[in-house]
Order: structure tokens, then sequence, then C-alpha cells
């Protein structure tokens, strides 16, 4: 077992001690067993402006022992505290399917008619998932800290010489392979590097291109992939790319509205993990597309605004004022590559901006009537921008998507060496 290991584990036993030991003193002053911790619902979800994350509101939660209604969740937190320390105390190392099938059993008693009654301490893992992001609230403590595993998603790759356990791992020496995300990666240690910024690839493949094409070498980049929906550890190594070697991050993803939420994941973070934004957050992060303007100009754009009056909270001189855009796609490219959007496309594109400019800048009345008009389906306020407004409403307009792909089969070597570093270069991003 590495040293690094052994700290962690030692701090995460001493947290999780001090935490649970106020519960033995509750019961010692004859109180009521009760934890307290913010609650992580959507209504204590709050979007800092200061800060550009989703953070936890002040409400908080009181989960008794003595409550009917809160008994199973305080029998449950306890008894998921108590595996974790376990595993702490033995040198494991548990995944959250391990913990989930570790605490899954049966418990019998009879009722008050005497019926002999069988509950389940949890029937699925996203129960005692749920209870395990609990406990990282409580204890203002990631499961990755308490040397939680779980299944490596990201890559990375590039001029960045790390540290894991007692392992120092040059990362410019993966071959054609590339740098599995560790799940524990505030474990690791950045020992040198030498690169202008981090480039987040939201698709797998596309990554493995650039990182064939030699783009990080030859651009002095960290490449980095989160092969879609990005994961916690893959946050968090970005998040310390940026905080603690102040490289600058550009995030690349499809130009539909499921690639435009991974971005703000990568820079807002998601309202289910909303109180560890501050570790896995990357405020700073801008986003370099595909945008729906890299696609089809602004034009789309202009027209829409001549029968407006105002759009998302904005006027049209305020819209108006948006730097001018030129297509990276001719109009025969277009045609080839775009793809028709689905309906759960659009429904995702009005939950990101919402109904009202949905409304404004869809043409078709059928598809109009088709949208469900949700109470309070106004949109992310951090998509609720000029930028994001005019992307979005082409968007609507079109009724089109693109896939990165789609740049890299225009060749990969305008990828590489055109769009990309163009983008950059040109300040062509939305922040």
């Amino acid at each position: 077992m590495s040293s690094v290991d052994v700290k962690a584990r030692k701090n995460a036993m001493r947290v999780l001690k001090e935490r649970f030991k106020t519960i033995i003193e509750q019961i010692q002053r004859g109180e009521k067993p009760t934890l307290i911790m913010p609650k992580r619902v959507l209504s204590n979800t709050i979007y800092d402006e200061k800060s550009k994350m989703l953070l936890l509101g002040p409400d908080v939660l009181k989960r008794s022992f003595i409550d009917v209604n809160e008994a199973r969740k305080f029998m449950q937190t306890l008894l998921m505290a108590s595996i974790i320390y376990e595993a702490l105390v033995n040198n494991e190392y548990p995944t959250i399917r391990d913990l989930f099938y570790r605490g899954k059993h049966s418990i019998s008693y009879r009722d008050v008619d005497g019926k002999l009654i069988h509950e389940n301490t949890w029937d699925e893992q996203k129960e005692s998932d749920s209870v395990i992001r609990d406990l990282e609230v409580f204890m203002n403590v990631l499961r990755e800290e308490m040397l939680i595993l779980s299944k490596e998603k990201g890559k990375v790759v590039g001029n960045l010489v790390i540290k894991s356990g007692d392992d120092v791992i040059d990362l410019s020496k993966m071959g054609h392979g590339a740098y599995s995300i560790e799940p524990t990666p505030d474990l690791l240690e950045f020992r040198d590097v030498d690169a202008e910024y981090v480039l987040v690839v939201e698709k797998d493949a596309v990554f493995q291109q650039l990182h064939r094409y030699g783009f990080w070498r030859k651009y002095k980049a960290i490449l980095v992939t989160s092969a879609g929906q990005p994961d916690r550890a893959t946050r968090r190594f970005v998040r310390r790319l940026n905080e603690e070697l102040k490289l600058p991050v550009y995030v690349l993803t499809d130009s539909d509205p499921y690639g435009f939420y991974i971005y703000s994941v990568f820079k807002i973070g998601s309202i289910t993990l909303s109180y560890e934004s501050e570790r896995l957050a990357t405020p700073n992060a801008r986003f370099i597309g595909v945008s729906m303007t890299d696609v089809f100009g602004d034009g789309v754009f202009q027209k829409i605004l001549n029968n407006v009056r105002e759009l998302g909270g904005f006027t049209k001189s305020a819209l108006g004022r948006l730097k001018k855009k030129k297509p990276y796609l001719s109009e025969s490219e277009r045609k080839n590559y775009v793809i028709k959007a689905k309906q759960r496309d659009i429904e995702r594109a009005v939950e990101l901006v919402g109904y009202d400019v949905a409304e404004k800048c869809i043409e078709s009345s059928e598809v109009r009537s088709k949208l469900k008009k949700k109470e309070g389906l106004t949109g992310y306020p951090w998509f609720r921008t000029p930028e994001w407004i005019r992307e979005l409403c082409i968007f609507f307009n079109t009724l089109n998507k693109l896939e990165i792909e789609a740049m890299a089969s225009k060749g990969l070597k305008f990828l590489a060496d055109t769009y990309i570093p163009e983008k950059i270069e040109g300040n062509d991003w939305i922040d």
C-alpha cells in the first residue's frame, strides 16, 4: 500500500469517528439520535452568479432515529458509515457496487399484531448510492477520499508527469494509448508540466484521432476525454489542472443540446453533485465548439431577430451586437454532415434555455405543438446568455445537430490544424 493511500485512509477514519461520535454523545445525554445535514434536493440547489457554480443552499434536514418517516434513512446512513469504516480499517478498496452488496440484507421483526415482517436494508443500488452521497455531505469528504472506487472512464495524454501512489508516470510516453484517470485523482501529485492549455474532448474516438495525429505535441496541450458524460474523477482532474497548474480549459463537444450540457457539467457542476461543485466544477472552462454558428454561421439568427422585439429577456439590439460569425462548413458540407434532431433533442434544448426561446425560434407550428409547456421550464441561468440564446435559437430553427466526427470527416488535418487552433487563437469561444 502506498504512503499516499495510508495517509488518506487515516484521515477518512478520523473524520468518520469525529462525525459519528456525536450520535453516541446524544444517546449518553438522553437525547434523540439525530443527524443534521444539508438538503440534497433541487429546491435547495442554487446557481451562484459570483462563483459561477451550482451550490447547495442553506436548507438542512434532520434525520432522527425515532421519527417514523426518517428511521429507515437513519439506519441506512449509520449502516453505510460502519461498512465504509470497516473497509478502511481492513485496508480494503471497495467499489460503490461492493458497498451495495455488503449492506444488502433483510431485517426481520414482528409488528404490533405479532406478524413477522421482513424488510430489506435497500433494494436497489441507487438507494445505497444516495446514502453514500448523504455521507459525503454530512462529513464534507468525497467518497474518493474514503478510497471508495468506481469504474475508470476518462483518459489523458500530454507533457505531464504525475506521481500515482509510489510510481512516477510520464503521460507523454503512453504510446498509442493514454493514461486512465484513476478514481482517486486527489491522490495524484503533479510533478512536471509543459503545456499551454487543456483540451477536453467529449468523444473518445475523436480523442484517439487527435492523439494519434500528435495534436498535443504540436500544440503543447494536455488532451483529455470524458468519453461522454463526465465522471467525477475526470471532472476533478480537469479542475486540478486549471486550478493548480493555471492551464486554460477548452471543451469540445458535439453540436447538440446533450453536448452543450456536458460542457456545462464541467463548468458549472451538476444538480446531483452540487454539494461538491467547489471541487468538481471548473468555472473558467470555455466552450470551444462545435457550436451551431460554426455550422450555420449567424445568418439564420439575424433573420429571426428581424421578427422579434426581445428574446430570452434580451432586446433585439443587445442580441444584434454579438460578434458576427462565419460558418466553417460550406452549404454542401452541411447537407452531408448534419443530422436531423429528434424530439428528445428538442425537449432537452428547451430544458437548457427555456420554452419562451424555443417558441420564438421554432418555425414549424407542428413541432411547437409537440412541445410540453411545463410550468417553471424557464431554462438554466447559465444558458440564458446572449451567446447561448443565439446557439440554441439556431438549433431550434434548423432542427439539426452535428457530431464532432463530422469536422474530422472534413479532414483530421482540418480539425487539428485549422478548426481548433483558429478557435483558440481567435478567442472564438463561449465563456
